[in-house]
């Protein structure tokens, strides 16, 4: 049986009948999306948490192989009482919207993800003032704006939050694989992704610029938003308390090419607490020795302690 074959099961440190499950539409027009709210039983109205997925068309549960990261979180943190909202990106449930060419990261993110804190903050479960963003890599790296955009938000979680340019970031990624794997990433690869970003750093990127000579296949108008888009730069001008975590065997987003930038940015912002958890890798799954890609195709689970640190701080998280 295969990594994408095996079935899901809940983590040890969720509790399934502590809290139910419903689903809502997140969103308006053309583009509305499916999600999961998940309510813990029996209490005071407390925190609310929208997650946010990484890049890529990923479902709510940020489904890799047999594994659900956000489901994870999800089901640990409403097993600690707090109410859970996530839902499909809309480049999951519409494809066609991942093939839009004037398609940016804020527009793929930002517009579900204010609706989304907008239902959590009329739900019967949660305090309407302690409305917390979670998201991880991407989703992490666009928090803040979403902040901006909905100043209701009382903080942000980010896990794994990427900063350096990620043209720059795809280059330092397939090098690294380059190194372990070899034999699976030839030297013309590491070339194309180096010639695909000198043309994203260029003045020769335009508007118009096929996606198919750029990283990843994104849109031009995708690209010319990201490279200037400085997601620590916004969380320092946030006056909101603000968790952020980091796996210390990432090899995605990682300590020196990426933490260093949350920690120089918000070096004097007191209400940024930084936090590296030293064995897990991407998607926060403890482990040894150094991490790959065939990593994620073994059944795991986000590391309870990072779902304990999560919930103790959603506690206090208005500061």
């Amino acid at each position: 049986m295969t990594g994408s074959e095996l079935a899901w099961m809940p983590p040890p440190y969720a509790e399934p009948s502590s809290f139910s499950e419903h689903e809502v539409i997140v969103g308006t027009g053309p583009f509305t999306v499916t999600g999961t709210v998940s309510v813990p039983h029996g209490q005071a109205p407390g925190p609310g948490v929208v997650l946010l997925a990484g890049g890529g068309p990923f479902d709510r549960d940020e489904t890799s192989g047999p594994n659900k990261p956000l489901k994870d979180l999800a089901w640990g943190l409403a097993s600690r009482g707090a109410t859970v909202l996530r839902f499909d990106k809309a480049t999951y449930a519409h494809p066609e919207a991942a093939a839009a060419q004037d398609l940016t990261m804020t527009q793929e993110y930002v517009p579900h993800a204010v609706d989304a804190v907008g239902l959590l903050r009329n739900h019967r479960s949660v305090d309407p003032e302690r409305v917390f963003i979670l998201g991880h890599s991407m989703g992490g790296k666009v928090a803040p704006a979403v902040a901006v955009a909905e100043p209701t938000v009382a903080g942000l979680v980010i896990m794994a939050g990427d900063t350096q340019p990620m043209h720059h970031a795809a280059v330092r990624v397939v090098s690294y694989l380059a190194t372990l794997l070899p034999d699976q990433v030839p030297p013309a690869v590491i070339e194309t992704f180096q010639r695909q970003a000198a043309l994203v750093d260029s003045s020769e990127l335009t508007p118009s610029t096929p996606a198919t000579n750029l990283p990843f296949g994104l849109s031009a108008p995708y690209w010319l938003e990201l490279r200037d888009f400085d997601p620590v730069a916004i969380a320092a001008k946030l006056s909101k308390p603000m968790l952020i975590l980091q796996g210390g065997r990432d090899y995605q987003v990682t300590v020196d090419d990426d933490l260093v930038r949350w920690r120089t940015g918000l070096a004097d912002r007191p209400e940024a607490d930084i936090r590296v958890y030293e064995t897990d890798d991407h998607l926060f799954f403890p482990g040894a020795g150094p991490s790959t890609p065939t990593e994620y195709g073994t059944p795991q689970h986000v590391d309870p302690a990072v779902i304990t640190d999560i919930a103790q701080w959603l506690g206090h998280g208005r500061g």
